[in-house]
């Protein structure tokens, strides 16, 4: 098979397709002939830090993927030849909390990932498909939107009539929108793009706000609800701009720290979570429990992921570039 690695430290440049015998089958494993994979901030900073990151040299990168069972071992039974699956980020994190040690076990940094032509995968970190949806939408889940559904649903308890606080439009806070206005809440979304912010009040924003307009966004969060601020606030920025997410919360709020796309630098003030009582709460992805709630509302609902646009395997570095240049709207796609 075919497959990306990390061959150095050299960022994109260091990523080579390379030729691999295919992985052996164990019992309770599962062979996939992999059709798309998407893209995530974390898979670009797995492949331009190297090993900062925890991935060695030959790692198989990126965490998510969508394809067809191929072969299963000795032993399997949630699935068989032909079935559409798509791979669990943590592939040791069946449900409750979080579980020391889960990052060994995460596609693209602890174990290889899904940037491949083929992948074996133990049945327990797979899951069917959503039968409405392509492999290409499919591969759009495990992340981003698991992501955004852990902060809203299982931590944020949201419920209709809320106010939701999406910072940019990439994968995460796109799905935020989205899983938002499925619950009927109101979402506010923050972008430098005019374009960008049309296209999120085509899919059910309620306000944007171009943060390079208004400076203090926060503030205008505040003015938007009547001084009140936003119950949820989906935190992707990190350091760079959490201090005014702080500002733009509620009195008793929740802010899910999520990324750090606006780098580790900047200043946070811990009084206004002391006198706020605001609820902060670090998010990295979801289990595979999670996993199967959202596909059951995404499938219910008959909702679709936002692709913005897809590449073939062939261009991986270049779809990588494409994330770089932070001009996406929504999730980047490489099919194969």
């Amino acid at each position: 098979m075919k497959a990306w690695q990390l061959t150095t430290t050299a960022g994109i440049d260091g990523l080579a397709l390379s030729e691999l015998p295919s992985p052996p089958l164990a019992p309770g494993q599962v062979r996939i002939r992999v059709r798309a994979i998407s893209l995530n901030y974390r898979d670009l900073a797995t492949v331009n830090r190297g090993g900062g990151t925890g991935a060695p040299v030959g790692r198989i990168p990126c965490s998510d993927g969508a394809g067809e069972v191929v072969e299963v071992g000795d032993g399997v039974t949630r699935f068989a030849p032909g079935d559409r699956v798509v791979g669990a980020f943590f592939q040791g994190w069946m449900s409750g909390p979080i579980p020391d040690g889960a990052m060994t076990a995460a596609l693209g940094g602890g174990v290889d990932g899904t940037l491949a032509e083929e992948m074996v995968l133990h049945e327990d970190g797979l899951l069917p498909i959503p039968a409405h949806m392509s492999f290409e939408e499919a591969a759009t889940l495990p992340c981003a939107a698991l992501t955004a559904w852990q902060a809203l649903v299982p931590v944020g308890n949201i419920k209709a009539g809320d106010t939701v606080l999406l910072l940019g439009t990439g994968g995460v806070s796109i799905f935020g929108l989205q899983l938002a206005v499925m619950h009927g809440a109101r979402a506010i979304v923050t972008s430098s793009s005019d374009e960008k912010l049309e296209r999120a009040r085509q899919l059910g924003a309620a306000e944007t706000i171009n943060y390079r307009e208004t400076g203090d966004w926060a503030e205008t969060v505040l003015e938007l609800t009547g001084g009140k601020g936003a119950d949820h606030v989906l935190e992707v920025g990190g350091a760079g701009t959490m201090d005014l997410s702080l500002r733009a919360a509620r009195v008793g709020g929740i802010v899910t720290l999520i990324g750090a796309l606006a780098g580790p630098s900047g200043d946070v003030n811990p009084r206004t979570i002391l006198f706020r009582s605001l609820r902060v709460q670090g998010i990295f992805v979801g289990s595979r429990a999670m996993f199967e709630d959202m596909n059951r509302a995404l499938e219910f609902h008959q909702s679709r992921p936002v692709i913005d646009r897809t590449f073939p395997f062939t261009e991986a570095r270049e779809a990588l570039r494409y994330m770089e240049s932070q001009g996406h709207f929504g999730k980047i796609v490489i099919t194969v």
